[in-house]
């Protein structure tokens, strides 16, 4: 049997959490001094991974796997602190987001702040161009990265020239990017369109300082890729031959997933598909400019939804929720012998969670990229489980939960009795503290890396969750505290021990 990759031969042990979580002054995690204290910890308990959701853009609904674009990065992880060190902002222009909360993310506040800080950028950096150079150089930077940048912030400066609407209703000469690319917008459009490309230069500057700071302590990043992009994205708007629309730029049909574990009702993300009859003439190029830059991010990428490279659950556009739907064919092993041919040994991990059937099961084996299990998923009585540790195979990625699962606390607490029973039963546990129980299976199962949460290093609750999929409630916006970010360190000699006795240092 073709077996494609074969790069998770070592044992390793990896923490989860997103940027936008850490604490900070300006309403939401960034690059600055917590992300290194966080890194600091990392290379304390010996950890080798710090693994991340989607860093791009957010737009509706605030989620990082709905984004503006594939390609881009989040402004609101800029460290500003830095800037201001810079000269780049003075400290007066931050006082919007020194107002914000710290004890979550509150993101429509957080949009009006950051309005005001991008001008401030802006200004400054026109006012004097050489600031610039104190961060690398842009016109490099524009160069390497051109073949989305343009297009980006062409996307980004009309999107606020039509008021923030979506794509589809500009007008005729913007919503095709061929044209809109050729036109004159004036002088307010390429003022906002040159901005964005100098906050895209700040993000990526920073973020690769951050992660020179993390390799110097042994630690790498597992990044995240959405399998589908986002519909207001500049994804679509440059590239709408690579999905399913229709001449006005509107989805023939959406993505999601039938009813499952998270919703009755399923789940009805709706993303436009892809036309993979259209990318696979194209030696599936789009996808695998995707990745490439996702690996100049990231050392591992996690691509979400693995299913959906087998068959994909269609829902006509429309529909008000998933239950409506077909399982249609995708690309299969094709796709991924195309990323062989041009990536190599690419460390990607296959999201395989979810309802799967033998046919997505031999695609997996036959690419032979790590999978997922995990353990909050294990516990419903069947000792045949798929995610029970003595069932969970070597090349594996192993969670106790991930950011879309309640904490292992939360879980406990409002799980049945026959779970409780089975969970104590199994791990030898007398029900108390069971993050420790949990993170401690992960840790000690055959798989070959195991990442445990924050939320469950800290044996927090249901009130810390960061996602719930299928609603659009509180999601995101979980912060740690600083108190709660130095009380890591208080676990560190634990968790070092437990990751060095298992082989995993």
């Amino acid at each position: 049997m073709t077996s494609l990759f074969n790069w998770l031969t070592e044992r390793a042990f990896g923490v989860l959490l997103h940027p936008t979580a850490l604490p900070s002054n300006q309403g939401v995690g960034s690059f600055g001094k917590s992300a290194r204290r966080f890194v600091d910890f990392l290379g304390e308990i010996r950890a080798r991974y710090w693994q991340v959701c989607p860093l791009g853009p957010t737009g509706f609904g605030d989620s990082p796997y709905q984004c503006f674009s594939s390609f881009a990065g989040n402004p609101y992880l800029i460290d500003l602190d830095r800037l201001a060190d810079l000269g780049i902002v003075a400290e007066s222009d931050l006082a919007c987001v020194r107002a914000l909360p710290r004890d979550h993310v509150d993101y429509g506040a957080l949009w009006a702040a950051f309005q005001h800080i991008r001008a401030a950028i802006y200004a400054s950096v026109k006012s004097s161009p050489d600031k610039l150079k104190k961060i690398g150089d842009f016109a490099k930077f524009k160069k390497d990265n051109s073949y989305w940048l343009s297009g980006y912030s062409l996307f980004v400066a009309l999107k606020k020239h039509f008021g923030g609407k979506p794509w589809q209703e500009w007008s005729a000469d913007a919503r095709n990017f061929a044209t809109a690319s050729k036109k004159d917008w004036g002088d307010a459009v390429r003022a906002d369109a040159e901005r964005a490309e100098i906050v895209q230069f700040i993000f990526f500057s920073q973020w690769q300082e951050l992660r020179a700071y993390a390799r110097q302590r042994g630690v790498e990043i597992i990044g995240d890729a959405p399998i589908f992009a986002a519909l207001d994205s500049s994804d679509v708007w440059q590239s709408p031959e690579i999905f399913q629309l229709d001449k006005a730029g509107k989805p023939l049909a959406v993505a999601g997933v039938p009813p499952d574990y998270f919703s009755a009702t399923g789940q009805l993300w709706g993303n436009p598909l892809y036309d993979w009859r259209a990318l696979k003439k194209t030696n599936y190029a789009w996808w695998i400019a995707r990745l490439r830059a996702c690996f100049a991010l990231y050392d591992v990428v996690r691509i979400d939804h693995f299913r959906a490279f087998h068959d994909y659950w269609r829902i006509p556009a429309g529909a008000k929720d998933a239950r409506t739907g077909e399982w249609v064919k995708g690309p299969g092993l094709g796709f991924f012998e195309s990323i062989k041919k041009s990536l190599g040994n690419a460390k990607l991990i296959a999201e395989d969670l979810g309802d799967l059937h033998d046919g997505v099961r031999e695609l997996l084996a036959q690419t032979n990229l790590p999978g997922m299990a995990v353990l909050l998923f294990a516990f419903g009585g069947d000792p045949k489980s798929p995610y029970l540790p003595h069932n969970i195979g070597a090349n594996t990625i192993v969670y106790p939960g991930t950011h879309d699962n309640d904490t292992v606390v939360g879980w406990y607490n409002s799980c049945g009795d026959q779970e409780r029973d089975f969970f104590r039963r199994y791990l030898w546990s007398s029900g108390t503290a069971p993050n420790w129980w949990m993170m401690n299976a992960a840790i000690k199962s055959h798989a070959r890396v195991a990442i445990v949460s924050v939320q469950d290093i800290l044996g927090l609750g249901s009130e810390t969750r960061f996602n719930e999929p299928g609603t659009n409630h509180k999601n995101w916006q979980w912060r740690l505290s600083d108190a709660q970010l130095g009380k890591l360190f208080d676990y560190a000699k634990t968790l070092r021990n437990l990751v060095e006795i298992s082989a995993r240092a």
